[in-house]
């Protein structure tokens, strides 16, 4: 398999966080600098349903991947209020 196969979407589109189909274009775009709740859930969602990799999307958004795992890690320890930014204190033991 070539890296071009490897990298390219297993999926078409995977269900996103707000209940309806999310293809690759629709996720934010590249140079988003506002993460709000939706965007982060979106991005977390894509990587989780197969139709972007944990590579492509930290290197795409210029994340960190302690910065994506904290994303997964809170929508799984609180759902999608535990992405509100200003909550992340309020959230944590």
């Amino acid at each position: 398999m070539s890296n071009e196969e490897r990298r390219r979407p297993r999926v078409s589109y995977v269900i996103g966080p707000d209940g309806s189909p999310l293809t690759l274009a629709d996720l934010p775009p590249p140079n988003t600098k506002r993460w709000v709740i939706r965007r982060k859930a979106e991005v977390v969602v894509a990587v989780r349903g197969g139709l972007l990799s944990f590579e492509d999307a930290c290197r795409q958004y210029r994340l960190t991947a302690e910065e994506f795992l904290a994303w997964q890690r809170a929508i799984d320890r609180f759902g999608l209020p535990g992405l509100r930014a200003t909550r992340v204190q309020q959230y944590r033991h």
